[in-house]
């Protein structure tokens, strides 16, 4: 954790830079039509379904092990949706958010509870808010905190949508002001799915009513050791693919206000990752050679990717110091290099995890996998198929 203190310094001055540039010289018909029509603003319709996860965290004194599981199995579950298919046959989109509970540096007037993050699709700011959390003791309301996520959060209406809240704790379900009944029911008018992971005794978890909290929705009841160690299997594709993750990150092109900052950020995570164990780290990597890492706020290359990028509207201030005096044509010949670079490392990468993957399953002993990633992945696949999502 010692850099990322330095990481984060430097993405909160990113964080404060303007915009305030002059308006493009350009002339946007110069040489177009000697240049790719993807890169001029050419109108490609998409329509996929979302998968809506909000993870309920206890942050209170006990939950130190969930919390660490937490940081070291985003990538496990992550991971896994790079295999998820919808019923068209295309990928979902994969969004987080993210909520402590039961802490005492939280407002008692909020109900010991606090929105870390909305949804979000962004890999990177995902992990940071994870690696943000520390616990402290408090009081857990349950019924408080999947409340305050059903009001807050943007569910959206789409009924093809997989909308599912993970609630983990180790205290009684029914405990606060606020029924918990009352809250699971304004759940499933959202349509949303409430599973419980319960901290503790399985029989303990029934008794203080975290079980109904999830059958209430047709949600599942787990109990997990959460503060059982994960068990990383090292292979001899690890140190490959960090390597080869170091040569992925150069294929970032930062532009516009934040670009800098963020790309600080990547690094921090990549940083906060090998921090934990260097499989964690390796799991990161694996994560971001798939097509649920995607950065087209500040990355020049995957901004090109969107439907409505136009590159003649890009302002010439906004591009890093490599491309500026550049011409349109020499910009697209940079992307076009850059893009074909990254798809390269990615299929390495992932050609390497897949050879990873066979060690680990022939090398694994009975019980290797984290706690809270069994959970989760279990009730995922269960609720999703549901919805007409399969996995490869």
């Amino acid at each position: 954790m010692k850099k990322v203190n330095r990481h984060l310094a430097i993405i909160a001055a990113g964080f404060m830079m303007t915009a305030a540039v002059p308006a493009d010289t350009i002339n946007p018909d110069t040489n177009r039509t000697k240049l790719n029509p993807r890169l001029y603003g050419k109108t490609l319709k998409t329509s996929k379904q979302t998968v809506k996860i909000a993870l309920l965290l206890d942050t209170s004194n006990s939950m130190d092990g969930l919390i660490n599981q937490a940081k070291a199995q985003l990538w496990d579950i992550v991971n896994q949706f790079t295999h998820a298919k919808c019923g068209d046959a295309t990928r979902p989109k994969l969004e987080i958010a993210l909520y402590q509970y039961g802490n005492d540096k939280l407002s008692a007037q909020e109900g010991y509870v606090q929105q870390v993050l909305g949804f979000s699709s962004d890999l990177d700011e995902i992990s940071e808010k994870l690696f943000s959390l520390s616990t402290n003791g408090g009081e857990e309301y349950c019924g408080q905190v999947i409340q305050t996520s059903l009001k807050q959060l943007d569910w959206g209406k789409n009924p093809d949508n997989l909308k599912m809240i993970f609630i983990a704790g180790n205290e009684p379900f029914d405990q606060g002001r606020l029924a918990y009944k009352a809250a699971v029911l304004n759940a499933m008018e959202k349509d949303v799915v409430v599973n419980t992971i319960f901290c503790g005794n399985y029989e303990e978890g029934i008794h203080t009513y975290w079980k109904d909290g999830a059958t209430l929705t047709g949600g599942e009841y787990m109990a997990i050791d959460h503060n059982r160690q994960v068990v990383h299997i090292s292979t001899p594709y690890d140190d490959i693919i960090i390597k080869l993750n170091g040569n992925l990150n150069k294929t970032y092109v930062s532009y516009g206000a934040l670009g800098a900052a963020k790309q600080y950020q990547q690094s921090a995570q990549d940083d906060n990752a090998m921090e934990m164990e260097e499989a964690v780290a390796v799991k990161r990597a694996v994560s971001k050679s798939s097509s649920l890492y995607t950065n087209e706020s500040w990355d020049l290359i995957d901004a090109s990717e969107k439907p409505d990028f136009n590159l003649s509207k890009i302002e010439k201030n906004q591009l890093p110091a490599e491309l500026k005096g550049k011409s349109n044509p020499e910009i697209e010949a940079f992307i076009n290099a850059k893009k074909s670079e990254r798809g390269r490392i990615q299929k390495e990468i992932q050609s390497l995890n897949a050879k990873r993957e066979a060690f680990i399953l022939e090398n694994q002993k009975d019980v290797t996998k984290g706690e809270l990633e069994n959970a989760m992945l279990e009730a995922i696949k269960k609720q999703a198929a549901k919805k007409a999502f399969s996995w490869e």
